[in-house]
């Protein structure tokens, strides 16, 4: 896949996203939680990969394009700090869905800039086998990216390939953490659910325990 087509399918995967965060009802917090979730790894990982791959090919091939890419920069910084706060936050929260509103306001007018300037130029700037080249990197940068917003971090090179690879390593310990958690509270729930004495019957194997 070329680097054109497989930002492009980032950006479909992030729309679909919003567009089930904007038909969930208003009690439906849980769904809207785990939308927001994937928002923020979703983001999170797309950014990396044009901070450190796409956008220095842009401005190494065309001085032009320089404003263009420093403004999708600062649009970067922007959502990153929406995304850092929406992170913990509870989906009951007064400000979450206004958050989550410019949130999408701000990724959807930064996708119509790049898919409508950046990369038709793209195009004339480079051939089609570099831009498959170009994906091929895009693709092993995805790997090794953050999954979580970074808005203090560099956002050029080379300091953003090591801020990048640190962050990385220390989202996956906190990915790793909060799916404990999560799995933690659900077996909590569950037996709370249940209540003492079928828990004690499945633990002894029991088929009864007189009151």
């Amino acid at each position: 896949m070329d680097a054109i087509a497989l930002l492009k399918a980032d950006h479909r995967t992030v729309e679909q996203l919003f567009r089930k965060f904007e038909k969930a009802g208003p009690n439906a917090h849980k769904l809207k939680r785990r939308l927001v979730d994937q928002m923020v790894t979703e983001l999170s990982v797309h950014a990396t990969i044009e901070e450190q791959v796409f956008y220095p090919a842009v401005r190494t091939r065309s001085e032009e394009l320089g404003p263009d890419v420093l403004r999708s920069l600062e649009e970067h910084h922007v959502v990153k700090w929406v995304l850092a706060e929406l992170d913990g936050m509870s989906p009951e929260a007064e400000r979450f869905e206004a958050k989550v509103q410019v949130l999408m306001e701000n990724v959807r007018a930064h996708v119509l800039h790049e898919e409508n300037v950046l990369f038709p130029a793209l195009k004339k700037l480079f051939r089609p086998q570099e831009l498959r080249t170009m994906g091929d990197v895009l693709e092993m940068s995805r790997k090794a990216a953050p999954t979580r917003p970074h808005p203090m971090a560099p956002d050029t090179p080379p300091a953003n390939l090591v801020a990048g690879a640190v962050s990385a390593v220390m989202d996956m310990g906190r990915d790793a953490l909060r799916a404990a958690r999560r799995k933690a509270t659900n077996k909590v729930r569950s037996v709370a659910s249940r209540g003492p004495r079928q828990v004690v019957r499945e633990m002894t194997g029991a088929e009864a325990i007189s009151p």
